[in-house]
């Protein structure tokens, strides 16, 4: 044992300063990988595996953001960003096979999955920041972005930002969200809220009870693993084989985190697409290739929106995929296919040239 307080006190302050030492190295670099994913080997495996204590983390503004690195780092990026409730688990069949052939990412937004769920303001605006960021603080090279559905709009957003244009070479829409401008409408809506005759205070904080309450009760409901099986049943009806417990749990796991209910709630209490913001600014500002992957039979964004989008970028491609609102998880093999594709022929491609 020490032989005195002074050795002891000596001990605690040289453990304490090596702590200190450790954690502000690690506050804005590649912080942690679990045991689990450290020891999985991907060249090996075909499926991502479901590790509810995460992959690896990111730190981005004091938060903690799960994320997933894997492939070669002389291959060219792709960066998969999933949609509203999931996860980056949601690219658990694509991940691993597009390894194969690319240096592949894939990250939890903030308030969702597995990262951090800070009692704050959302927006699409916060989505791209941490896309921003984590293109130039963990990929640190030219990508590719593909979304799903909110993350659609997240790459498009991160593609049209001028900060990081020269890092996004290539767009991959997997039945991305987002509004389109009215061509009837005036080109601006605002209206100063304070100047408004309708504007009540009280009145507006009872409506903001109320509907936070509701919000919360069906945030009980959607959690619980029978609704989300039947909610994505609806989203996935050409292969509902792929609604799997481990797709369930990693939509419900997350939603046990105490913040969760109130992170729902300030998400879709407001317009996650974007406050003014387009898809059609976004694509006049964007410069790079477009591929438009499209799930046939989704019953939330119809193809309609596809066909709007390649109105609006005509030099897009597209590729018709059997499946619903998340063809990647649905039809992985499809869309695995057009993803390399576009990568050979569109990004690999015309860096050759």
């Amino acid at each position: 044992m020490f032989g005195g307080k002074s050795q002891v006190l000596h001990l605690i302050l040289l453990i304490t300063t090596v702590y200190a030492l450790s954690q502000s190295s690690t506050d804005t670099t590649l912080t942690r990988v679990s045991n689990a994913w450290q020891s999985f080997d991907y060249q090996t495996s075909s499926k991502l595996p479901w590790i509810p204590e995460g992959y690896q983390t990111w730190k981005w503004l004091d938060h903690e953001i799960n994320y997933i690195e894997v492939g070669d780092k002389s291959k060219p990026a792709l960066v998969l960003i999933h949609g509203f409730g999931a996860s980056s688990y949601h690219w658990r069949n694509n991940i691993l096979d597009l390894a194969r052939d690319y240096h592949v990412f894939a990250f939890c937004k903030l308030g969702l999955g597995l990262s951090d769920k800070p009692v704050q303001d959302y927006s699409a605006e916060v989505w791209r920041d941490q896309t921003v960021g984590f293109l130039k603080e963990v990929v640190k090279k030219p990508a590719t972005l593909a979304g799903n559905s909110i993350g659609g709009f997240t790459s498009l957003y991160t593609a049209a930002t001028d900060e990081v244009k020269h890092l996004v070479e290539g767009v991959i829409l997997l039945n991305g969200a987002g509004r389109f401008r009215d061509s009837s409408a005036p080109t601006t809506t605002a209206t100063n809220d304070e100047e408004s005759p309708d504007n009540n205070g009280m009145i507006d904080s009872i409506k903001g009870a109320i509907s936070r309450f509701i919000v919360r009760i069906s945030f009980f409901f959607t959690k619980q693993p029978a609704r989300i099986e039947q909610i994505l049943r609806q989203v996935y009806p050409v292969n509902e084989k792929n609604v799997d417990p481990e797709l369930v749990e990693s939509i419900r796991f997350p939603s046990l985190d105490e913040n969760a209910a109130e992170v729902f709630y300030r998400i879709i209490s407001r317009t996650a697409n974007g406050q003014g913001v387009f898809i059609d600014d976004l694509l006049e500002k964007m410069e790079c290739p477009l591929l438009l992957c499209w799930g046939e039979y989704d019953p939330w964004i119809r193809p309609a929106a596809a066909d709007r989008v390649q109105a609006l970028y005509p030099n897009s491609k597209r590729v018709n995929i059997q499946a619903g609102h998340c063809p990647h998880d649905e039809a992985p093999e499809a869309v695995n296919e057009a993803i390399r594709e576009f990568m050979e022929t569109s990004i690999i491609g015309r860096q050759q040239k």
